[in-house]
């Protein structure tokens, strides 16, 4: 299942265009683990070689970064807040501990927002917290478009000046990547467990 997803990306890449980057990073922003690192870098390969405008193409990944942080905070919206209310004591998160993590993130939202679309990992995730609390939908689109975009284009710029070297370099520590993406998850999911514990 994996190793076909990884070729779907791959012919994809291969034919890189504007819209193709929106749409796969429209899945790296939501649930699917596309790392953006795959697409946009590769994307400035291209525009290196002319294929691409540079600008451009950081629009288009900030763009399809919007549509599936968008997803996200959707579901987040309409089925984390009542999911978690009403399941969250099997998770050990009554309803005090969920109005607290509430203010929390409300008391911070735009920077958590903003800073996370640059961390691995959290950037497939960080758009759930902001439809889960209630975070107005205007102001989220706007700082995950401008992060989004500053990342894509931070990833754009490696690939037109390094060319070459960076595509290797991502093709060589995909698998890495892959394995990297999982412990973290798992790590984290034992921490946020052992924390609640104890």
């Amino acid at each position: 299942m994996i190793d076909a997803f990884k070729q779907w990306i791959a012919e994809w890449v291969a034919q890189l265009g504007y819209g193709e980057i929106l749409v796969l990073m429209a899945l790296e922003s939501s649930l699917f683990p596309v790392p953006s690192e795959l697409v946009m870098i590769p994307a400035g390969y291209l525009a290196r070689g002319g294929a691409l405008d540079p600008f451009l193409a950081a629009l288009a990944g900030g763009t399809g970064s919007v549509l599936g942080a968008s997803a996200n905070y959707l579901l987040g919206r309409h089925v984390g807040r009542a999911f978690l209310l009403r399941f969250g004591k099997y998770l050990l998160i009554n309803e005090v501990k969920y109005h607290e993590a509430e203010a929390m993130f409300l008391g911070n939202a735009t920077r958590a927002t903003f800073v996370g679309r640059f961390i691995p990992v959290v950037r497939h995730l960080i758009s759930l917290p902001p439809g889960v609390f209630g975070m107005a939908y205007l102001p989220f689109a706007l700082i995950t478009f401008a992060g989004a975009t500053l990342w894509c284009a931070v990833l754009v710029a490696a690939g037109y000046c390094f060319g070459e070297t960076a595509l290797g370099v991502i093709s060589a520590y995909t698998h890495e990547l892959t394995l990297a993406v999982v412990v973290v998850l798992a790590a984290g999911g034992l921490w946020f467990l052992l924390r609640k514990r104890g």
